[in-house]
C-alpha cells in the first residue's frame, strides 16, 4: 500500500471515529510527558534500586494516564471544538456529521473536571459565606440557596442545544429553532458569568475556563451550522403567506441571518418565564443575581466571610475548632505558629502541661514530642467531622484531669499558666 493510500485510509478512520482518535492521540503524549518528567527526577535524587527499576514502567503508566486524562484531554477537546468552528467558518459547505459527539462528551466531562479542579483548590460547595472555614478552604462560588436557578438555566441551555442540533431542520418550525437558540444564549451567558466568577490567575484558572470557553464555541458553531443549512434548503410557499401580517412574520423567520438577533430578543422573555416558574419552587425573583453576589472571595462576590481558622494539624486544636460548641466549649482566639487558632480549656491545659515538662524534664519532653509528631498529626487528619472532634474531646478528658493534677502539684500559680497559653 502506498503512502498516499495509507494517509487517505488514516484520514477516513479519523473521520469515522473522531472521539476514539482523540483518545488514542492523547495517551502516547501523556506517557511521553510522564517519562520526560519522572525518569530525570528519579535519577536526580539518587536513582533507583532493582525493585524500583521494575516498578518504574507501572509508575510511568499511572502518571501518564493521569496526565492524559486530567491535563491533556481537556485541552484536546477544546482544540477539537476550536477546529470545528474555524473549519465551518472557512468552509461553509463542508459538514462534520460526527462533530456533535464532541459536544456531548465535552460538556459532561467539563463539569466533572471543574468539580475535581475546584476540589483541589479546597472549595467547599455546601459552605456559604457566613460559615467559618479552616486553613485554605474556600467558600462556594455559587450561593447554595440560588443553585437551583443556576442549574435550571444550564439545563435550559442544554435542552436548547439538543433542539437546535438534533431536530431535523426540514421538519422543525423556525420559531422553535429561534427559541432553542434563545435557551442556548442563556446557557452561554451563564457560562460567561461562571468564567468571570472563578477567574483568579491565568495558571490556576485555565482548567476552570475551558468549560465556559467550550460552551461558547459550541453555541457559535451550532447556530452558524443551522443558518448555513437553512440557506441551502429550498422553501415552498405556504397558505400562511396569503395573510399579510403572517406573511411578514414568515418572511422574517425565513431569513436565517436574522435568527441570532431574534433569539437574543426572545431570550429575555424566556428568562422571565423561567424565573416565574422557579419562584413557584421557592426561589427568590433575584436568584439569578444573588447566585453570584451572595458569595465571598470570588470576583462577583459582595459578601465578606469570617476569617478562616487554622487547625495547624494539632489534633487538640482541631478538636477545639471542629467540635460542637456546646461540647468542646471554645473560649477565645489564640496564636500558634503565627496564625490564629480557636482555644478551649482542654487545649490550654495540655499545652501548659507540656510547658512544665519542657522546663523540668527536657529529655522526656523531647521524646514525648517526637512521639506526638509521629502519631498525633495523622490522627488530626482523620478528624473530618464535628462528631469525631467531640469523641476525641471525651477520650482526652482523663488525660486532661491528669495534666491538671500535675500542674496543681508542681506550679505555684497553675491557673495563671493555663490562662496565658496561646496568648497573642
Amino acid at each position: 500500500m502506498s503512502d498516499k493510500n495509507k494517509k487517505s485510509k488514516l484520514k477516513e478512520t479519523i473521520k469515522k471515529n473522531p472521539l476514539l482518535s482523540s483518545v488514542i492521540v492523547t495517551l502516547p503524549i501523556g506517557l511521553a510527558g510522564a517519562s520526560l518528567v519522572y525518569v530525570p527526577t528519579v535519577f536526580r535524587y539518587g536513582g533507583l534500586n532493582a525493585e524500583g527499576l521494575l516498578a518504574m514502567p507501572l509508575s510511568i503508566l499511572f502518571v501518564g494516564l493521569m496526565l492524559a486524562a486530567f491535563v491533556l484531554y481537556p485541552l484536546v477537546l477544546t482544540g477539537a471544538e476550536l477546529y470545528l468552528l474555524f473549519d465551518l467558518a472557512v468552509n461553509p459547505a463542508k459538514e462534520h456529521p460526527r462533530s456533535r459527539i464532541f459536544d456531548l462528551v465535552t460538556v459532561p466531562l467539563g463539569l466533572l473536571y471543574s468539580y475535581l479542579y475546584l476540589g483541589l483548590l479546597d472549595v467547599k460547595f455546601a459552605s456559604d459565606w457566613p460559615q467559618q472555614l479552616a486553613n485554605s478552604q474556600q467558600h462556594t462560588p455559587i450561593y447554595t440557596q440560588s443553585a437551583l436557578t443556576v442549574w435550571v438555566i444550564a439545563l435550559a441551555g442544554f435542552a436548547g442545544y439538543l433542539t437546535v442540533s438534533f431536530l431535523p431542520l426540514k421538519k422543525t418550525p423556525p420559531l422553535l429553532l429561534v427559541l432553542g437558540m434563545s435557551a442556548m444564549y442563556l446557557g452561554t451567558m451563564e457560562s460567561i458569568l461562571w468564567g468571570v466568577q472563578i477567574y483568579q490567575d491565568p495558571f490556576t484558572s485555565l482548567p476552570l475556563l475551558l468549560l465556559p470557553l467550550n460552551c461558547i464555541l459550541i453555541t457559535a458553531r451550532t447556530i452558524l451550522s443551522k443558518i448555513r443549512e437553512w440557506e441551502r434548503i429550498p422553501h415552498e410557499m405556504h397558505k400562511i403567506h396569503q395573510i399579510p401580517f403572517l406573511r411578514g412574520c414568515s418572511r422574517i423567520l425565513d431569513n436565517a441571518r436574522v435568527w441570532p438577533l431574534a433569539a437574543f430578543l426572545l431570550m429575555w422573555p424566556l428568562l422571565g418565564i423561567l424565573i416565574a416558574i422557579l419562584v413557584l419552587f421557592g426561589q427568590a425573583p433575584d436568584s439569578v443575581i444573588r447566585a453570584w453576589t451572595e458569595t465571598s472571595g470570588w470576583n462577583l462576590s459582595r459578601r465578606v466571610a469570617p476569617q478562616n481558622v487554622h487547625y495547624d494539624e494539632h489534633y487538640l486544636c482541631t478538636v477545639a475548632a471542629g467540635g460542637h460548641r456546646k461540647i468542646v466549649k471554645p473560649l477565645r482566639l489564640g496564636m500558634r505558629h503565627g496564625h490564629e487558632v480557636i482555644v478551649n480549656r482542654q487545649l490550654c491545659v495540655a499545652n501548659a502541661f507540656e510547658q512544665v515538662l519542657e522546663e523540668r524534664t527536657p529529655r522526656f519532653h523531647r521524646a514525648l514530642r517526637n512521639f506526638y509528631d509521629k502519631y498525633g498529626f495523622p490522627v488530626a487528619r482523620c478528624i473530618r467531622s464535628p462528631y469525631a472532634a467531640d469523641l476525641i474531646y471525651y477520650l482526652m478528658k482523663p488525660l486532661e484531669w491528669f495534666f491538671l493534677a500535675v500542674l496543681y502539684l508542681t506550679d505555684v500559680h497553675p491557673e495563671d499558666r493555663i490562662a496565658v497559653q496561646y496568648m497573642k
